[in-house]
């Protein structure tokens, strides 16, 4: 017996085909069923990697009593987040209103019209830690409805009023000059609330600050002061402490790369075990960024591992990046991962004993779950290596090599192991993240080999996302699976994915890139943009909802606002367009206190704003792409991590797509390099050496 989600092709939905509870998408039918019951609904939104979504699954809506309650008294929908990102956001907004905070599930109790009213997260079934039973919350909401329903719709629409209050902040506030005091006093705040002892931001759980970390790169590379808090050397031990930390923890997977979603404890050593592919493509940039910035191995290793992590396990026969992984397995959270001294032992013979004291592997385990037997250890780097090393006569890359033919054998024998399932949907905002990380990588002449395979995979996934989530109008969809493409884009799917495209453009300098990424820019203005300033969340011909979303802050992945901001700054440098510019500036301004008094929640829009004070480079290169005499300017280009600057490559052409490259003649038959701002250049030159010095003197 199965409900109606069998028919959707989202893996959370699916999950809930065959409960008890009749569940409804979100659509037209279960919002017109509830108006004409006259019933409440009864949302639930979550998504497939969420641990506690399937335990609420398993205690309540797997539950026949529970589910001919709910079906008798509600209108039940179900919601993936990550497939609706507009509808979590606005009842997000709501239980963090009523309830003073949030996560998932999401169960929130709407009017007929798709108005909340009463909400929370996770309830067991029983009472327990201070938390009412589902069956109590289900029966005081039921006796509410009938007896207090002027009540309750008067909260609603005043709590709608609130809530369409707050997404109108641009009216209310006033915009002011780009500063780059708004800059260091970002860094300040970050510095001031820093965890010394443990690395990142917060107490547990613990979550990775990529945005964070990218600003404090930036201001790395900018900040010349020494002996304060702005200083290079106080910013390098927020980045490297943080960095080392979570690589070396156990929210990091230690055998098979890319890292769990966050971490339960201050320590990062234990996770929520799935991995998430924002994640990872942002996570995977960090690294790239701070291994081509600070010149450390042990960074570079870890892209590696990430980014092969991805090609491996999370990537579509036909080029899209799937979702997530998720964190139990066979109905167990972390089986997969975790490890106890015998299968190590058993696997490893008499390295064991050295992999055991770097890994910090005990007898009793350091994963205490009731329903796991002891011994459960998760890896971590809980020794470092360079003590170890020494302890027992070896160099460190010695070591390295040693604990390296470990980690292959744990992986072969893991891979016997039955895997956790993957979310095999493919979002178009998320795939434009991860095409941008390895896009990047692959310009990165250090990574060897692996630079050429990484292009060829950022390649395929640009060509499917153009192929597979752009209608032939040019519009973007949210969601594809097995061939079935799904739902109006959102703001943070067109900036991504722009996002991904010029990064992938000034990697292979193929101008069809560089124009989508523009086309999509347009269509972006064009049915986003409010006339107040900024840009919804939702289009000007999205569905009707009860507020019109308008999400600033970033939080797991960047805000679509601070990603478009970013792209929009980009495309004027590449274009010379003001139109462009002038979207970012007045949002750039609009938020400069929240940037100062929340750096962490603004991360993205801090990168966005160095941009703009930086005047950035633009770099043309008049020269074939793949021509030695272009090549070798390109090294000097990409010598290290440079993030205020866009390149373009190609010939003169009157026609060319790409106006940097307008007027920019080569000289003598030699690839030559204009290297401008505000489309005001210095002399061109054709000699790498004199390329280095003007990029040296900016």
């Amino acid at each position: 017996m199965s409900n109606r989600l069998a028919h959707e092709t989202s893996p959370y939905l699916l999950q809930h085909a065959h409960n008890p509870v009749d569940w409804y998408p979100w659509g037209e039918e279960a919002l017109a069923k509830a108006k004409t019951e006259d019933k409440p609904i009864f949302l639930s939104i979550g998504y497939a990697a969420c641990h506690w979504c399937h335990v609420m699954e398993h205690e309540s809506f797997e539950d026949e009593t529970t589910a001919r309650y709910l079906n008798e008294h509600f209108v039940c929908i179900k919601v993936d987040r990550e497939e609706r990102p507009d509808l979590d956001s606005i009842y997000m907004n709501a239980v963090v209103a009523m309830t003073g905070g949030g996560g998932w599930p999401m169960s929130v109790f709407l009017t007929p019209d798709g108005k909340p009213f009463y909400g929370g997260t996770y309830y067991p079934p029983a009472p327990r830690y201070g938390m009412l039973s589902f069956r109590h919350v289900l029966s005081a909401v039921d006796e509410a409805w009938r007896n207090k329903r002027d009540e309750i719709v008067k909260n609603s629409q005043g709590l709608v009023g609130y809530m369409r209050q707050a997404a109108d902040f641009v009216d209310k506030v006033e915009s002011r000059s780009l500063s780059a005091d708004t800059l260091d006093k970002a860094v300040q705040t970050l510095s001031h609330s820093f965890d010394r002892v443990n690395g990142g931001w917060g107490s547990a759980p613990k979550f990775p600050q990529s945005m964070a970390l990218e600003f404090l790169i930036r201001r790395y590379l900018q900040q010349p002061l020494e002996g304060s808090e702005l200083s290079r050397d106080s910013i390098r031990s927020m980045v490297d402490q943080t960095l080392y930390a979570m690589a070396r923890g156990g929210m990091y997977d230690q055998i098979g790369g890319g890292f769990h979603r966050y971490s339960t404890d201050a320590r990062w050593l234990v996770p929520r075990f799935e991995k998430m592919l924002y994640d990872n493509s942002q996570l995977a940039r960090v690294y790239l960024h701070a291994w081509q910035t600070f010149d450390d191995p042990f960074y570079r290793r870890v892209v590696i591992e990430i980014l092969d992590y991805v090609a491996r396990e999370m990537t579509h026969p036909d080029g899209g990046f799937y979702s997530t992984q998720d964190a139990d397995s066979e109905g167990v959270e972390g089986k997969f991962f975790l490890w106890t001294p015998d299968e190590i032992r058993s696997i490893l013979g008499d390295e064991a004993i050295l992999f055991e004291d770097v890994y910090g592997i005990t007898p009793g385990g350091n994963f205490h779950e009731a329903h796991l037997a002891g011994g459960q250890n998760i890896l971590s780097l809980a020794h470092d290596p360079e003590d170890v090393a020494r302890a027992n006569g070896l160099t460190v890359e010695a070591l390295e090599q040693k604990l390296a033919a470990a980690r292959a054998k744990l992986f072969e024998a893991r891979e016997q192991r039955v895997k956790p399932k993957r979310d095999e949907k493919i979002l178009a905002g998320w795939n434009g993240l991860m095409l941008a990380a390895f896009a990047e990588a692959a310009r990165d002449a250090q990574l060897g080999e692996r630079a050429a395979t990484y292009r060829a995979i950022a390649e395929r996934n640009a060509d499917f996302l153009l192929r597979e989530l752009r209608t032939p109008g040019g519009r973007l969809v949210r969601s594809w699976k097995n061939g079935q493409a799904k739902l109006n884009a959102y703001l943070e799917d067109y900036a991504c994915v722009i996002e991904g495209l010029l990064a992938l453009y000034q990697t292979t300098f193929e101008p069809h890139w560089f124009i989508a990424a523009r086309e999509l820019a347009d269509t972006l203005i064009e049915h986003f943009a409010d006339p107040a300033g900024g840009f919804f969340d939702t289009s000007d011909d999205h569905e009707s909802l009860v507020t019109r979303p308008k999400d600033l802050q970033d939080n797991a992945v960047p805000s679509g606002n601070a990603m478009a901001a970013t792209v929009l700054l980009k495309l004027a440098a590449f274009t010379g367009e003001d139109l462009y510019f002038k979207h970012s500036e007045r949002m750039l301004g609009l938020l400069q206190s929240a940037m100062i008094q929340a750096p962490a929640a603004f991360g993205q829009w801090l990168c966005a704003l160095d941009f703009a004070l930086s005047s950035p480079r633009e770099i043309a290169i008049a020269g074939e792409p793949q021509s030695g005499d272009t090549r070798d300017l390109l090294a000097i280009v990409f010598d290290g991590y440079r993030p205020n600057q866009v390149v373009a490559v190609g010939q003169v052409d009157p026609s060319t797509a790409i106006p940097l490259l307008a007027d920019r003649p080569q000289l003598g038959g030699r690839a030559t390099a204009y290297v401008c701002r505000h489309f005001s250049c210095q002399q061109p030159v054709t000699d790498p050496g004199a390329l280095a010095a003007q990029l040296g003197s900016l």
